[in-house]
């Protein structure tokens, strides 16, 4: 499936560009949560990435036509970009922005998003009231991208309200789905719906956050429909605009993409009363109890009074109520983190571990030493020295998992080793470590291992270190 790319009826999008519609008014004019008066674009305030006039001629996703009769899964297969000249990129303070637009309204948000990364940028629509930034994207007069994530459980209505409305905007919306045989693997080895025995975490490993990492690595920056109130335990805090803490853009590694949360300072019962306004298409499960809504067995709907996540994996832990998309969100005190961002003393908080697949071997201390030992091993090793609470081991959690499926019966084993505590000292001394995580290429025919040198953590980037050593 490729990126969702949609524009507004009033633009056009050609070839490999967006025709950018112009606008001759200064303000913004429609009904929207608080007041704003949007700049005057030619002479707003540069807070924006400054790319140089000369863009890199990376090659962009093209847009596709409405309905042409094909669909070309773009995003799904995306190639590295060929880069002929450098873009003069600066470094943009984002913590500093999402402060000056903390008071701001949707409207403006979604302007500036917009404005700053152009077709980098594109909106996740989950097929729920998140519909409202796709209005207010209209209502920006800019050209603007739509992308959602089809897992292949969804409600019917959900499916009708989609059609309902790429008709009402005039946009044609594609969708990301998950690899096929990685679906078919996990309903043959653990039926329909294993979730309701060990967790939704698996199924939403392979259905939606994988399928959103491809889409996220032909894109910049991305736009979200999360609000502070939707989730208190994992939502309270997010800003209106951050570096993604957990996923990449298209330049790969760390800092690479921007996530937008245009509604995350907004109460449910306002973006309900925008909707209202503007007349905008509705998921009909909407009107028959439904409040959040995923996929059909892992949503019900809620009573009155219950809070709307209430009515999504409600087996689980009220504190896990996130399928892995917005995995950032959670505090770094429920991570075993403290202020500083350090492990508490003793490496053992009580934190989930990471790296939970039978086709990766996890190493005690007497194994990695062994490993260390032989210097003629029976197949090559790629192991990564991690620590559950670091946000960024958590970051790479599902390329490593990915990485190991590939690899599995293919001549080289994977293997993880928790570092932090009591193993740190031994760590650094002999395995390199100077900061999670950190992953080792161990030779079949030599003790010393290998370091993986970049921060780019994505499958392809560790898949072609491991080629290029075995």
């Amino acid at each position: 499936m490729a990126l969702a790319v949609s524009t507004s009826s009033t633009s056009a999008i050609s070839g490999s560009s967006f025709s950018r519609a112009s606008s001759n008014h200064n303000e913004l004019r429609a009904p929207q949560i608080g007041s704003f008066h949007l700049l005057d674009r030619p002479h707003a305030a540069s807070i924006a990435l400054n790319v140089s006039q000369r863009r890199s001629s990376v090659k962009p996703i093209n847009a596709e036509p409405k309905r042409n009769g094909s669909i070309v899964p773009l995003a799904a297969t995306i190639v590295a970009p060929e880069v002929v000249e450098k873009v003069d990129v600066k470094v943009e303070d984002y913590d500093q922005l999402a402060k000056d637009l903390n008071g701001a309204s949707p409207l403006q948000i979604v302007d500036k998003a917009l404005e700053k990364f152009g077709d980098d940028i594109a909106i996740a629509f989950s097929g729920a009231e998140d519909v409202a930034l796709i209005e207010y994207a209209k209502l920006t007069g800019r050209p603007f991208r739509v992308f959602s994530l089809d897992t292949g459980r969804l409600n019917p209505e959900t499916y009708q309200f989609f059609d309902a409305v790429e008709k009402h905007y005039d946009i044609h919306i594609e969708y990301m789905f998950p690899d096929a045989v990685e679906v078919q693997a996990l309903v043959r080895n653990k039926g329909l719906f294993s979730f309701y025995e060990d967790g939704h975490q698996e199924c939403c490993r392979v259905r939606k956050v994988r399928p959103l990492r491809r889409a996220l690595k032909g894109l910049r920056a991305w736009i979200t429909g999360q609000r502070k109130d939707q989730s208190p335990g994992t939502r309270s805090e997010i800003p209106v605009v951050q570096v993604d803490p957990v996923f990449e853009g298209m330049d790969g590694g760390v800092g690479s993409l921007v996530k937008w949360n245009p509604l995350a300072n907004v109460e449910g019962k306002d973006v309900w009363s925008f909707l209202r306004a503007m007349n905008v298409p509705l998921n009909s499960l909407h009107t028959k109890g439904y409040v959040s809504i995923g996929c059909e067995p892992c949503t019900r709907p809620v009573l009155p009074g219950q809070h709307e996540r209430e009515g999504r994996w409600w087996w689980e832990d009220a504190k896990a109520k996130e399928c892995g998309l917005h995995k950032g969100n959670l505090k770094q005190e429920e991570a075993g983190v403290n202020g500083n961002g350090l492990a508490h003393a003793n490496g053992s908080a009580d934190v989930a571990d990471l790296f939970d697949t039978q086709d990766l071997v996890t190493l005690s201390r007497p194994g990695i030493e062994n490993l260390l030992k032989l210097e003629n091993r029976k197949e090559p090793w790629l192991v990564v020295c991690y620590a559950p609470w670091c946000r960024f081991c958590q970051a790479m959690e599902d390329s490593y998992v990915e990485l190991a499926e590939k690899l599995a019966g293919n001549g080289v084993k994977v293997g993880k080793f928790r570092a932090d505590g009591g193993q740190k000292e031994f760590a650094t001394q002999h395995l390199q470590l100077e900061s999670f995580p950190t992953v080792l290429f161990f030779p079949r025919h030599s003790s010393k291992p290998i370091k993986y040198p970049s921060e780019k953590r994505d499958v392809d980037s560790l898949m072609a270190f491991v080629n290029a050593l075995r």
